[in-house]
Order: C-alpha cells, then sequence, then structure tokens
C-alpha cells in the first residue's frame, strides 16, 4: 500500500485513488473475511462443511449399485478457533494493567492517572483490548478508531479489519494515511479516508463510482485509523495449519462415514434360495430358518482398520498444535502439581508468539494514547507528551500455585521494590493500589494504636516494699 503515498502527497485523495487502493486491498479482505468466517465455523467458510459426496463414472450397472453416497457426514473439528481462543484466553485473560508515571507531572485540575481509567471505564477497554486482539489472531491484524463523540469526549471502537486498509511505509500501529470502506443497505458502499488532520467520506450513490461528500477535522494529531499487527508478516495464527485441519476433516467425516454405512452393506444369504415372499418375511419379522448346516447369513461389510486412523489422526493433531505453536490445556500431561518451570517448559511456543503479540500490542496502545493525549492537551487536561509516562503490564492467565509464590515473594522482601514483589503475585491486578491500600493500612494502624505505657520492672531485690 505505501505506493499510494506519493499519490496522495502529489494531488490529494480523489474518488478514483480510494477505488484504486479498494481494488488493492480486495485480496486482504477476502481472505480475512473468510478467516473470520471459519473462526465462526459458517458453512461458507470450513471446506468440509460444503463436502459433496464424490461422483464416480459408470459406476452403477444393471446388478451393482453404490451405497457410499448415501452417507456423507461433515464433521468439522474446529481446531483453528481452538488456537485463537487458547492464544487470546492465555495472553488477555487478565486486562492489561494500565500504568502512569506522575513524577515531573505537571499539576491539572484532574490527575492525569484519574483521566486514564475515566477513559479506560468509559470504553470498558479490558473487552476491548481482548476483542483487538482476538481479531489479530484470527485476521493477521486488528483494527481501531479513536474518536470524539457528541459530547465531546474521546473515545475508540474496533473495526473489523477486512474494512480497513492502512497506507504507511512503516508499521501499521503507526500509519500516514488510512482507509475504511463499508457496504450499507441497498449495496451502496461508503468510504472514510484518515489522514494527520481531517476525515473525508465518500459513498457511492447512484452509480458504481465513488463521489466526495464532505470533510471534517478528527481533532487529534496523527491518523485515528491504526491497526494492530499479529506479527510482521500479518498473518493469522491458524493460516499456516489449515491444509492440516482440513486433512483432520476429511479423515474424520470418512471414518464415520464408513461406520455409519455399515447399516447400509448388503445382507448374503449362503446356500439360502429366497424367493420375493420369504424375503417380504424376512424384512417383518427379522428371521431366517437355516436347513443346512453349510447354510449361512451375514452382512457384507469393509474391514476398518482403526488403528491406521487413530494414529493419522494424533499425527495430525500433534502437528497442528506444534506449528501453530499452540497447546492442548485439556492434555494429561497439564494436570496434577505441575512445578512453575515445569509448566514454563511446556508453554514455551505459546510463549514465545505470545511476546511478539504483546510487542505489537504495546506499540500500539503507546501510539493510542499519543492521539488521546494530544486531544487532552488541547484541552489543556494535560500535557500532550505525558503520553510516554503510560506503561502497560501483562500477566498470563495461568492457574496459580499461591503458596509458591507467597515462599518466593517472602524471600524477596528487602531485595527488590516492594513494587516489583507485589508485581509477582498473580492475585494482585493493580500494584498501584496494593500499595497504596498497603500504606493507608499502616496509616490507620499507627493512629489507632494505644499508647504505650511505662512497664515496672522486678529489680530482683529481697527487700519489703516501704508500707
Amino acid at each position: 500500500m505505501n505506493q499510494f503515498i506519493e499519490m496522495i502527497e502529489q494531488s490529494g485523495i480523489t474518488p478514483e485513488l480510494i477505488d484504486k487502493i479498494i481494488q488493492e486491498h480486495k485480496p486482504d479482505h477476502d481472505r480475512m473475511k473468510k478467516l473470520y468466517e471459519r473462526y465462526e465455523a459458517e458453512v461458507q467458510g470450513v471446506p468440509i462443511l460444503s463436502r459433496e459426496a464424490i461422483e464416480y463414472e459408470d459406476f452403477e450397472t444393471g446388478k451393482l449399485k453404490r451405497i457410499d453416497h448415501k452417507v456423507n457426514n461433515r464433521l468439522n473439528n474446529s481446531f483453528d478457533s481452538e488456537i485463537i481462543d487458547t492464544k487470546v484466553g492465555y495472553l488477555f485473560g487478565h486486562p492489561i494493567a494500565y500504568e502512569f508515571d506522575e513524577s515531573d507531572t505537571t499539576s491539572t485540575a484532574i490527575p492525569v492517572k484519574q483521566l486514564i481509567e475515566n477513559f479506560n471505564m468509559e470504553n470498558n477497554i479490558a473487552d476491548e483490548d481482548s476483542e483487538w486482539g482476538k481479531m489479530a489472531s484470527i485476521c493477521g491484524y486488528g483494527a481501531r478508531l479513536a474518536y470524539v463523540d457528541r459530547s465531546g469526549n474521546e473515545r475508540i471502537k474496533n473495526i473489523d479489519p477486512w474494512e480497513c486498509a492502512f497506507i504507511t511505509d512503516g508499521s501499521i500501529h503507526e500509519p500516514a494515511y488510512a482507509l475504511r470502506y463499508y457496504t450499507v443497505y441497498g449495496g451502496k458502499i461508503k468510504a472514510e479516508f484518515y489522514d494527520q488532520k481531517y476525515v473525508y467520506y465518500f459513498s457511492t450513490k447512484d452509480s458504481s463510482s465513488f463521489t466526495f461528500d464532505k470533510k471534517t477535522l478528527h481533532l487529534f494529531d496523527g491518523c485515528p485509523l491504526f491497526g494492530l499487527a499479529n506479527n510482521k508478516e500479518l498473518k493469522g495464527d491458524a493460516e499456516k495449519v489449515l491444509s492440516l485441519i482440513d486433512a483432520y476433516d476429511r479423515t474424520l467425516s470418512d471414518a464415520s462415514n464408513e461406520i455409519e454405512q455399515y447399516r447400509l452393506a448388503y445382507l448374503i444369504l449362503k446356500g439360502l434360495g429366497a424367493d420375493e415372499e420369504t424375503l417380504d418375511q424376512l424384512k417383518k419379522t427379522g428371521i431366517l430358518e437355516l436347513y443346512d448346516e453349510k447354510d449361512d447369513v451375514s452382512y457384507l461389510t469393509k474391514d476398518i482398520n482403526d488403528a491406521i486412523i487413530e494414529n493419522h489422526l494424533d499425527r495430525l493433531e500433534e502437528n497442528i498444535l506444534r506449528f501453530a505453536k499452540s497447546v492442548n490445556f485439556s492434555d494429561e500431561s497439564f494436570g496434577g502439581n505441575v512445578s512453575g518451570v515445569a509448566m514454563k517448559y511446556k508453554l514455551m511456543s505459546l510463549e514465545n508468539k505470545c511476546i511478539t503479540m504483546e510487542r505489537k500490542m504495546t506499540a500500539a496502545l503507546r501510539y493510542q494514547y499519543k492521539l488521546i493525549f494530544s486531544a487532552w492537551g488541547t484541552k489543556r487536561q494535560a500535557a500532550a507528551e505525558d503520553y510516554k509516562k503510560v506503561w502497560f503490564g501483562f500477566k498470563r492467565n495461568l492457574p496459580a500455585n499461591v503458596l509458591e509464590e507467597a515462599n518466593t515473594t517472602g524471600q524477596l522482601k528487602g531485595m527488590v521494590s516492594e513494587e516489583t514483589r507485589l508485581s509477582l503475585l498473580s492475585f494482585v491486578d493493580d500494584v498501584q493500589y496494593e500499595l497504596k491500600k498497603m500504606e493507608e493500612e499502616e496509616e490507620e494502624y499507627r493512629l489507632n494504636m494505644p499508647p504505650l505505657t511505662d512497664v515496672e520492672t522486678d529489680t530482683g531485690g529481697d527487700e519489703d516494699e516501704p508500707e
């Protein structure tokens, strides 16, 4: 998309250029939409759900007919959604902690930390961050828009990534320009183009070509539509293993077909000449009378080698999780009292993937607050450069061994700061709040402690006390 930067800088944004950007983005649009439909297990998104029985030419004759086309199971094993949900739950199960360094901060009517807390509460930031990360994991990148609502408050909302094209020569978390386009009632397409100051609105109206509608200030110092990259390649977590998942679906569906086709097998009557009347009676009673010891009744069925099927499915599942860098938490190896170090070894591949996402999200969130603080700076609620003092804390969502954590942090007392020591406890979500409560409790205890009185001591003498 960076080839459009020079064109925009030379002639500005035009309806013709909007159409070219959309056409250039169409392959990514279709790819991401397909990945999300697959995550939702929609029929059009999962190949196995639309599979038809294989047709063989010249199969049926007057004496032999096929029965395998009567059963066509379509079993979807949603490994792709499991891969996504495992990562999102592990990385965003605990909300991101937002901290602000209040040292050397210009005094304002409302403390900056309170501004951030109010902003996060109004925007349901924990849920928005989790959904943002989920869409990035599914599609390869997520999209978010900063805007000012009708009450004059700064807000953010997540945008479907297939609706957004980022035009940048760097990273999508700080684009030079961004385009959002979407279809409305009647099949018309609307487009919103964002630069460093303005929003340009376009629509198709009565024809297929775009026309310019209007432009407005967006009130931020930077492009307010920005992205969250899942990785540098902008690929979803499950994209590399989709062919393996399809193979698993086909194998399990075909095995299910074979099992179900047992009831469609042909009945063999050995040594028994059955006329139409006998066969009709058999259908009613299910009883056959055999007169000769050589007579036999059996079904013509296939022998299913279940060992080969099980081994094949196990290998496919192992490769799916291995190449997607995911884990199966329901596996028996995660049961019992697993030590912290052993757990880390089992989660190393997932952790490495999450570290990449954490760094990408930190960069995107820092740009987000750069935009928000630019608006607060205009209102003189905070200095525009104070966004550099916002820090983001990520905590993995794992079963906690509280006793082990308590022993570890207890041994660290006096060796590291209290803030660092408390941050190691999984049940402490807000370290600053915990430190503040500890100070309040200490002060309350000091004020309410009974005054010390002199204590008479025994001198050890044998003299009688004076009367």
